[in-house]
C-alpha cells in the first residue's frame, strides 16, 4: 500500500498537468481564432477537475497513457475553418513537448543542485520527489505528444492532416473519425506500433532533451509502471 501512494504521488501532478494543459491549449488557441465555445463552458482553466475523465486518468496508471475529457471546439466559429483547426490541433501536442523540455531542464538542474546535498536531510527529503516528478513528466508529456501526433482523426494528428490534405483525400480522412478510436486501439494491440514507431520516438526525445540523465527518466518511468 505504501507503494502504491508513493507511485500515486510521483505520477499524479506531472501526468494531470500533461493532460490538463495538452486540452486547455486547444481551448485557448480556439479562443484566439474565434471559437469562444471553450472558454463559454468554463473549460480555459487549469483546474484539472474542470478537465479529468476518470477512466482515461486511470489507463495513465494503468498503461502509461491516458486522457481526458475533449475541450469542445465548433469549428463552424473559427475564421478559417480548415486552417485554423490546424493551429487548434497541434497546439495540444506542442503544448506537452514545450512541458517536457522546461521539465527536463528543470529536472538537471535538480540533479545538478541535489548532488551536494546529504541523503537522509530535509532539503533531500523534498528535492528527491520533486526530480522524481519532473523525470515522469518528461516521458509523459513526450508519450502523450508524440501518440497524439498519429495522423488518424480524432487524435490531434489526424486533425492537422484533415487540414493540410487536398479536399478530397482531407474528406476521406475525416470520415474516419467515428471509427477513429477502434482504428487506434486495434493498432495498439494488433499491431506493434509502439514498439515501431511511438517507443523509438520517445527514446530519441527522451535523449534529446534529458541527455546524460536520460536513464533516470527510464529508470523512474519502469519503476512506476510495475
Amino acid at each position: 500500500m505504501d507503494q502504491f501512494f508513493f507511485k500515486l504521488s510521483i505520477m499524479l501532478v506531472p501526468a494531470l498537468m500533461a493532460i490538463t494543459c495538452h486540452e486547455v491549449s486547444h481551448g485557448w488557441v480556439a479562443d484566439r481564432l474565434g471559437d469562444h465555445t471553450a472558454r463559454s463552458m468554463g473549460r480555459l482553466t487549469l483546474n484539472p477537475l474542470r478537465h479529468i475523465d476518470l477512466f482515461g486518468t486511470l489507463m495513465i496508471f494503468i498503461v502509461g497513457i491516458g486522457w481526458a475529457k475533449p475541450v469542445p471546439v465548433d469549428y463552424r466559429n473559427l475564421k478559417r475553418p480548415k486552417t485554423d483547426m490546424v493551429w487548434v490541433a497541434a497546439a495540444g501536442p506542442v503544448t506537452n513537448f514545450l512541458l517536457a523540455t522546461v521539465s527536463a531542464f528543470a529536472m538537471r538542474l535538480m540533479i545538478q543542485a541535489g548532488s551536494g546535498i546529504p541523503d537522509g536531510t530535509t532539503l533531500a527529503m523534498v528535492a528527491d520527489p520533486i526530480t522524481l516528478m519532473l523525470a515522469f513528466s518528461v516521458y509523459i508529456n513526450l508519450l502523450l505528444g508524440i501518440f497524439n501526433l498519429i495522423p488518424l482523426p480524432p487524435l490531434d494528428g489526424g486533425r492537422v492532416a484533415v487540414g493540410l490534405l487536398p479536399y478530397r483525400l482531407s474528406l476521406g480522412l475525416a470520415r474516419l473519425e467515428p471509427f477513429g478510436m477502434i482504428i487506434i486501439i486495434a493498432l495498439v494491440f494488433l499491431t506493434r506500433i509502439f514498439d515501431y514507431v511511438i517507443f523509438p520516438a520517445l527514446n530519441f526525445g527522451v535523449h534529446l532533451l534529458a541527455g546524460a540523465d536520460s536513464g533516470l527518466v527510464f529508470n523512474v518511468t519502469r519503476l512506476m509502471m510495475r
